[in-house]
Protein backbone atom coordinates (compact mmCIF):
# COMPACT_ATOMS: atom_id res chain seq x y z
CA UNK A 1 0.00 0.00 0.00
CA UNK A 2 1.23 3.52 -0.77
CA UNK A 3 1.50 5.95 2.13
CA UNK A 4 -1.54 8.07 2.89
CA UNK A 5 -2.23 10.80 0.34
CA UNK A 6 -4.87 13.19 1.60
CA UNK A 7 -6.87 14.82 -1.19
CA UNK A 8 -9.98 15.47 0.92
CA UNK A 9 -9.27 19.19 1.33
CA UNK A 10 -6.56 21.83 1.47
CA UNK A 11 -7.50 22.23 5.16
CA UNK A 12 -5.35 19.17 5.94
CA UNK A 13 -2.07 20.96 5.18
CA UNK A 14 0.59 21.12 7.90
CA UNK A 15 2.58 24.29 8.65
CA UNK A 16 5.92 24.37 6.86
CA UNK A 17 9.15 24.73 8.80
CA UNK A 18 9.34 28.40 7.84
CA UNK A 19 5.78 29.00 9.01
CA UNK A 20 6.50 27.27 12.31
CA UNK A 21 9.49 29.55 12.82
CA UNK A 22 7.32 32.59 12.09
CA UNK A 23 4.75 31.38 14.62
CA UNK A 24 7.40 30.75 17.28
CA UNK A 25 9.00 34.18 16.87
CA UNK A 26 5.79 36.22 16.52
CA UNK A 27 5.48 39.39 18.56
CA UNK A 28 2.18 39.15 20.42
CA UNK A 29 -0.16 41.09 22.66
CA UNK A 30 -3.82 41.06 23.70
CA UNK A 31 -5.78 41.24 20.47
CA UNK A 32 -9.11 41.92 22.16
CA UNK A 33 -7.63 45.20 23.36
CA UNK A 34 -6.14 45.84 19.91
CA UNK A 35 -2.64 45.36 21.31
CA UNK A 36 -1.33 42.45 19.25
CA UNK A 37 1.12 44.03 16.80
CA UNK A 38 1.20 41.04 14.46
CA UNK A 39 -2.59 40.90 14.16
CA UNK A 40 -2.67 44.66 13.62
CA UNK A 41 -0.10 44.35 10.85
CA UNK A 42 -2.04 41.54 9.14
CA UNK A 43 -5.28 43.52 9.29
CA UNK A 44 -3.58 46.65 7.93
CA UNK A 45 -1.91 44.72 5.16
CA UNK A 46 -5.08 42.91 4.05
CA UNK A 47 -7.15 46.10 4.01
CA UNK A 48 -4.50 47.79 1.87
CA UNK A 49 -4.23 44.80 -0.47
CA UNK A 50 -7.96 44.86 -1.20
CA UNK A 51 -8.32 48.64 -1.27
CA UNK A 52 -10.62 48.74 1.76
CA UNK A 53 -10.55 50.68 5.02
CA UNK A 54 -10.23 47.97 7.65
CA UNK A 55 -10.00 44.25 8.41
CA UNK A 56 -10.72 41.87 11.26
CA UNK A 57 -8.85 38.65 12.09
CA UNK A 58 -11.16 35.71 12.78
CA UNK A 59 -10.83 32.08 13.80
CA UNK A 60 -12.21 30.44 10.66
CA UNK A 61 -13.81 31.04 7.29
CA UNK A 62 -17.23 30.19 8.68
CA UNK A 63 -16.75 32.75 11.43
CA UNK A 64 -15.65 35.52 9.07
CA UNK A 65 -18.53 34.70 6.70
CA UNK A 66 -21.00 34.95 9.55
CA UNK A 67 -19.46 38.20 10.73
CA UNK A 68 -20.14 39.49 7.22
CA UNK A 69 -23.79 38.48 7.57
CA UNK A 70 -23.80 40.08 11.02
CA UNK A 71 -22.51 43.36 9.59
CA UNK A 72 -25.24 43.64 6.96
CA UNK A 73 -28.41 41.87 8.13
CA UNK A 74 -30.89 41.94 10.97
CA UNK A 75 -33.40 39.36 12.20
CA UNK A 76 -36.15 38.91 9.65
CA UNK A 77 -33.96 39.80 6.67
CA UNK A 78 -32.94 37.39 3.93
CA UNK A 79 -29.72 36.96 2.00
CA UNK A 80 -29.61 36.01 -1.67
CA UNK A 81 -27.20 33.21 -2.53
CA UNK A 82 -26.48 30.55 -5.14
CA UNK A 83 -28.00 27.19 -4.24
CA UNK A 84 -24.49 25.70 -3.91
CA UNK A 85 -23.12 28.52 -1.76
CA UNK A 86 -21.16 27.47 1.33
CA UNK A 87 -23.01 29.90 3.62
CA UNK A 88 -26.34 28.30 2.69
CA UNK A 89 -25.17 24.67 2.80
CA UNK A 90 -22.21 24.04 5.07
CA UNK A 91 -22.25 26.47 7.97
CA UNK A 92 -24.72 24.65 10.18
CA UNK A 93 -27.68 26.91 9.44
CA UNK A 94 -25.77 29.79 11.02
CA UNK A 95 -27.65 32.62 9.26
CA UNK A 96 -30.86 31.41 10.91
CA UNK A 97 -29.33 30.34 14.23
CA UNK A 98 -27.15 33.40 14.81
CA UNK A 99 -28.93 36.21 13.01
CA UNK A 100 -32.54 35.18 12.32
CA UNK A 101 -31.76 35.51 8.60
CA UNK A 102 -33.10 33.22 5.88
CA UNK A 103 -31.41 32.23 2.63
CA UNK A 104 -33.21 32.73 -0.69
CA UNK A 105 -31.43 30.54 -3.23
CA UNK A 106 -31.16 30.66 -7.00
CA UNK A 107 -29.35 28.69 -9.70
CA UNK A 108 -26.45 29.46 -12.00
CA UNK A 109 -23.70 27.60 -13.83
CA UNK A 110 -20.79 26.35 -11.71
CA UNK A 111 -21.76 28.20 -8.55
CA UNK A 112 -21.63 31.49 -10.46
CA UNK A 113 -24.57 33.56 -11.64
CA UNK A 114 -25.85 36.41 -13.78
CA UNK A 115 -28.12 39.30 -12.86
CA UNK A 116 -31.07 37.42 -14.37
CA UNK A 117 -30.51 34.51 -11.98
CA UNK A 118 -30.89 36.82 -8.98
CA UNK A 119 -33.83 38.67 -10.49
CA UNK A 120 -35.66 35.38 -11.01
CA UNK A 121 -36.18 34.92 -7.24
CA UNK A 122 -36.83 38.51 -6.13
CA UNK A 123 -40.15 39.35 -4.53
CA UNK A 124 -41.87 42.71 -4.02
CA UNK A 125 -41.04 44.93 -1.07
CA UNK A 126 -44.13 44.07 0.93
CA UNK A 127 -45.09 43.31 4.52
CA UNK A 128 -45.59 39.64 3.62
CA UNK A 129 -41.95 39.08 2.68
CA UNK A 130 -38.57 39.31 4.40
CA UNK A 131 -36.34 42.19 3.36
CA UNK A 132 -33.74 41.12 0.80
CA UNK A 133 -30.63 42.69 2.26
CA UNK A 134 -27.48 40.95 1.07
CA UNK A 135 -26.15 39.24 -2.09
CA UNK A 136 -23.48 36.62 -1.38
CA UNK A 137 -20.80 35.56 -3.87
CA UNK A 138 -18.24 32.74 -3.69
CA UNK A 139 -14.90 32.69 -5.54
CA UNK A 140 -13.58 30.15 -6.21
CA UNK A 141 -16.86 28.27 -6.06
CA UNK A 142 -16.68 25.19 -3.90
CA UNK A 143 -19.63 22.87 -4.34
CA UNK A 144 -20.06 24.65 -7.66
CA UNK A 145 -16.95 22.86 -8.92
CA UNK A 146 -13.92 24.98 -8.04
CA UNK A 147 -14.82 27.46 -10.76
CA UNK A 148 -13.15 30.86 -11.10
CA UNK A 149 -15.41 33.84 -11.78
CA UNK A 150 -14.49 35.75 -14.96
CA UNK A 151 -13.63 39.27 -13.89
CA UNK A 152 -16.14 41.01 -16.18
CA UNK A 153 -19.00 38.81 -15.02
CA UNK A 154 -18.17 39.27 -11.36
CA UNK A 155 -17.89 43.06 -11.67
CA UNK A 156 -21.14 43.27 -13.62
CA UNK A 157 -23.21 41.31 -11.09
CA UNK A 158 -21.63 42.86 -8.00
CA UNK A 159 -22.06 46.39 -9.36
CA UNK A 160 -25.71 45.69 -10.23
CA UNK A 161 -26.28 44.35 -6.72
CA UNK A 162 -25.02 47.54 -5.12
CA UNK A 163 -27.00 49.68 -7.53
CA UNK A 164 -30.16 47.89 -6.41
CA UNK A 165 -29.38 48.83 -2.83
CA UNK A 166 -28.16 45.40 -1.69
CA UNK A 167 -25.10 44.87 0.45
CA UNK A 168 -22.57 42.47 -1.05
CA UNK A 169 -20.39 39.82 0.59
CA UNK A 170 -17.73 37.60 -0.99
CA UNK A 171 -16.94 34.21 0.50
CA UNK A 172 -13.33 34.07 -0.60
CA UNK A 173 -12.41 30.84 1.18
CA UNK A 174 -10.00 30.24 -1.72
CA UNK A 175 -9.71 33.87 -2.75
CA UNK A 176 -6.08 33.73 -3.84
CA UNK A 177 -6.73 30.58 -5.88
CA UNK A 178 -9.32 32.66 -7.73
CA UNK A 179 -6.89 35.51 -8.31
CA UNK A 180 -4.22 33.14 -9.61
CA UNK A 181 -6.68 31.19 -11.74
CA UNK A 182 -8.42 34.29 -13.09
CA UNK A 183 -5.28 36.34 -13.62
CA UNK A 184 -6.51 39.37 -11.69
CA UNK A 185 -5.21 41.38 -8.76
CA UNK A 186 -7.08 41.14 -5.42
CA UNK A 187 -8.30 44.74 -5.44
CA UNK A 188 -9.50 44.45 -9.06
CA UNK A 189 -12.16 41.96 -8.04
CA UNK A 190 -13.81 43.75 -5.14
CA UNK A 191 -14.64 47.43 -5.87
CA UNK A 192 -18.35 46.59 -5.60
CA UNK A 193 -18.05 44.19 -2.65
CA UNK A 194 -18.78 45.47 0.85
CA UNK A 195 -17.14 42.66 2.84
CA UNK A 196 -14.70 39.94 1.83
CA UNK A 197 -13.94 36.81 3.85
CA UNK A 198 -10.60 35.14 3.12
CA UNK A 199 -9.50 31.87 4.72
CA UNK A 200 -5.82 31.28 5.46
CA UNK A 201 -6.12 27.59 6.41
CA UNK A 202 -6.95 26.29 2.94
CA UNK A 203 -4.75 27.04 -0.08
CA UNK A 204 -2.32 29.13 1.95
CA UNK A 205 -1.60 26.29 4.38
CA UNK A 206 -2.05 27.96 7.78
CA UNK A 207 -3.15 25.97 10.84
CA UNK A 208 -6.11 28.30 11.40
CA UNK A 209 -7.36 31.81 10.74
CA UNK A 210 -9.44 33.91 8.40
CA UNK A 211 -10.05 37.59 7.86
CA UNK A 212 -12.95 39.89 7.07
CA UNK A 213 -12.16 43.01 5.03
CA UNK A 214 -14.44 45.98 4.40
CA UNK A 215 -15.33 49.52 5.39
CA UNK A 216 -14.42 50.82 8.83
CA UNK A 217 -18.10 50.93 9.80
CA UNK A 218 -18.76 47.34 8.72
CA UNK A 219 -15.63 46.06 10.45
CA UNK A 220 -16.54 47.91 13.66
CA UNK A 221 -19.93 46.17 13.59
CA UNK A 222 -18.28 42.82 12.85
CA UNK A 223 -15.77 43.31 15.68
CA UNK A 224 -18.63 43.60 18.16
CA UNK A 225 -20.14 40.47 16.61
CA UNK A 226 -16.85 38.63 16.99
CA UNK A 227 -16.87 39.42 20.70
CA UNK A 228 -20.46 38.25 21.12
CA UNK A 229 -19.72 35.02 19.24
CA UNK A 230 -16.70 34.31 21.44
CA UNK A 231 -14.13 34.92 18.73
CA UNK A 232 -12.13 37.69 20.40
CA UNK A 233 -8.68 36.21 20.96
CA UNK A 234 -5.77 37.15 23.16
CA UNK A 235 -2.25 36.48 21.86
CA UNK A 236 -3.57 35.86 18.36
CA UNK A 237 -0.34 36.98 16.72
CA UNK A 238 0.80 33.37 16.49
CA UNK A 239 -1.99 32.81 13.98
CA UNK A 240 -1.53 36.13 12.24
CA UNK A 241 2.19 35.43 11.85
CA UNK A 242 1.36 32.23 9.99
CA UNK A 243 -0.95 34.19 7.69
CA UNK A 244 1.67 36.84 6.98
CA UNK A 245 4.23 34.14 6.22
CA UNK A 246 1.75 32.51 3.83
CA UNK A 247 1.09 35.79 2.04
CA UNK A 248 4.83 36.18 1.51
CA UNK A 249 5.68 32.59 0.56
CA UNK A 250 2.69 30.51 -0.49
CA UNK A 251 0.61 32.50 -2.98
CA UNK A 252 3.11 31.81 -5.75
CA UNK A 253 2.75 28.07 -5.05
CA UNK A 254 -0.98 28.03 -5.83
CA UNK A 255 -0.28 27.79 -9.55
CA UNK A 256 1.51 24.50 -8.84
CA UNK A 257 -1.57 23.20 -7.02
CA UNK A 258 -3.66 24.14 -10.07
CA UNK A 259 -1.22 22.35 -12.35
CA UNK A 260 -1.46 19.22 -10.20
CA UNK A 261 -5.25 19.40 -10.31
CA UNK A 262 -5.18 19.61 -14.10
CA UNK A 263 -2.79 16.64 -14.24
CA UNK A 264 -5.07 14.60 -11.98
CA UNK A 265 -8.16 15.53 -14.00
CA UNK A 266 -6.62 14.71 -17.36
CA UNK A 267 -5.51 11.26 -16.22
CA UNK A 268 -8.87 10.51 -14.58
CA UNK A 269 -10.57 11.39 -17.86
CA UNK A 270 -9.03 8.30 -19.42
CA UNK A 271 -10.28 5.81 -16.79
CA UNK A 272 -13.28 3.67 -17.71
CA UNK A 273 -16.28 4.12 -15.44
CA UNK A 274 -15.46 7.73 -14.51
CA UNK A 275 -16.67 10.95 -16.10
CA UNK A 276 -15.15 14.40 -15.75
CA UNK A 277 -15.63 17.80 -17.39
CA UNK A 278 -12.07 18.96 -18.03
CA UNK A 279 -13.24 22.45 -19.01
CA UNK A 280 -14.59 22.92 -15.48
CA UNK A 281 -11.23 22.26 -13.76
CA UNK A 282 -9.99 25.80 -13.13
CA UNK A 283 -8.35 25.74 -9.70
CA UNK A 284 -7.22 23.15 -7.15
CA UNK A 285 -10.57 21.32 -6.95
CA UNK A 286 -11.30 18.30 -9.13
CA UNK A 287 -14.85 16.92 -9.34
CA UNK A 288 -15.70 13.73 -11.20
CA UNK A 289 -18.53 11.21 -11.34
CA UNK A 290 -18.65 7.44 -10.98
CA UNK A 291 -20.90 5.87 -13.58
CA UNK A 292 -23.85 4.11 -11.94
CA UNK A 293 -23.00 0.89 -13.75
CA UNK A 294 -19.55 0.93 -12.09
CA UNK A 295 -20.68 1.57 -8.53
CA UNK A 296 -21.08 4.52 -6.16
CA UNK A 297 -18.91 7.38 -5.06
CA UNK A 298 -18.75 6.03 -1.52
CA UNK A 299 -17.57 2.66 -2.79
CA UNK A 300 -14.75 4.36 -4.65
CA UNK A 301 -13.89 6.43 -1.56
CA UNK A 302 -13.53 3.23 0.49
CA UNK A 303 -11.60 1.43 -2.27
CA UNK A 304 -9.15 4.31 -2.43
CA UNK A 305 -8.89 4.51 1.36
CA UNK A 306 -7.70 0.90 1.42
CA UNK A 307 -5.00 1.99 -1.05
CA UNK A 308 -3.88 4.95 1.03
CA UNK A 309 -5.69 7.73 -0.85
CA UNK A 310 -8.35 9.93 0.77
CA UNK A 311 -11.01 11.76 -1.26
CA UNK A 312 -14.58 12.90 -0.56
CA UNK A 313 -17.93 11.56 -1.75
CA UNK A 314 -20.48 14.26 -2.54
CA UNK A 315 -23.75 12.49 -3.18
CA UNK A 316 -24.29 9.06 -4.67
CA UNK A 317 -21.97 9.39 -7.67
CA UNK A 318 -19.83 12.53 -7.22
CA UNK A 319 -16.25 12.66 -5.96
CA UNK A 320 -14.15 15.67 -4.99
CA UNK A 321 -10.36 15.71 -4.82
CA UNK A 322 -8.37 18.74 -3.71
CA UNK A 323 -4.71 19.43 -4.43
CA UNK A 324 -2.71 21.55 -2.02
CA UNK A 325 0.65 22.61 -0.64
CA UNK A 326 1.47 19.16 0.78
CA UNK A 327 0.78 17.21 -2.43
CA UNK A 328 3.63 16.47 -4.83
CA UNK A 329 3.55 15.51 -8.49
CA UNK A 330 4.59 11.98 -7.53
CA UNK A 331 1.64 11.75 -5.16
CA UNK A 332 -0.67 12.76 -8.00
CA UNK A 333 0.74 9.90 -10.06
CA UNK A 334 0.35 7.49 -7.14
CA UNK A 335 -3.24 8.63 -6.64
CA UNK A 336 -4.08 8.04 -10.30
CA UNK A 337 -2.56 4.58 -10.06
CA UNK A 338 -4.78 3.84 -7.04
CA UNK A 339 -7.89 5.03 -8.90
CA UNK A 340 -7.05 2.87 -11.91
CA UNK A 341 -6.53 -0.18 -9.68
CA UNK A 342 -9.79 0.41 -7.81
CA UNK A 343 -11.82 0.78 -10.99
CA UNK A 344 -10.22 -2.13 -12.78
CA UNK A 345 -10.74 -4.42 -9.76
CA UNK A 346 -14.36 -3.32 -9.50
CA UNK A 347 -16.31 -1.63 -6.74
CA UNK A 348 -19.10 -4.17 -6.21
CA UNK A 349 -17.34 -6.03 -3.39
CA UNK A 350 -15.85 -3.03 -1.62
CA UNK A 351 -16.40 -3.34 2.13
CA UNK A 352 -18.49 -0.40 3.27
CA UNK A 353 -18.62 1.34 6.63
CA UNK A 354 -21.80 2.66 8.20
CA UNK A 355 -20.15 6.05 8.44
CA UNK A 356 -16.77 7.62 7.90
CA UNK A 357 -15.34 11.04 8.80
CA UNK A 358 -15.04 12.40 5.30
CA UNK A 359 -17.61 15.16 5.52
CA UNK A 360 -17.55 17.91 2.94
CA UNK A 361 -15.24 20.87 3.64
Amino acid sequence: MIQSIDLRSDTVTKPTDGMREAIASAEVGDDMWGEDPTVNELERRMAELLGKEAALFACSGTQSNQLGVWAHCRAGDELLIHQDGHIANYEGGAPAVLHGVTCRIFSGVGGMFEVADVESVLHPVDQHFPMSRLVCFENTTNKGGGRVWPLDQFLSVSQWSQQQGYKTHLDGARFFNACVGGGYEPAELVPHIDTISICFSKGLGCPFGSILVGSQADIDTARRGRKILGGSLRQAGIGAAAAIYALDHHIDKLAEDHRHARMLAEQISGIDGLNIDLDAVESNLVFFDVEESAGTAEQLVMALLSRGVKVLALGNQRIRACTHLDISEQEIQDSVKAVKEAMSTGLANVKMQESHPYAYR
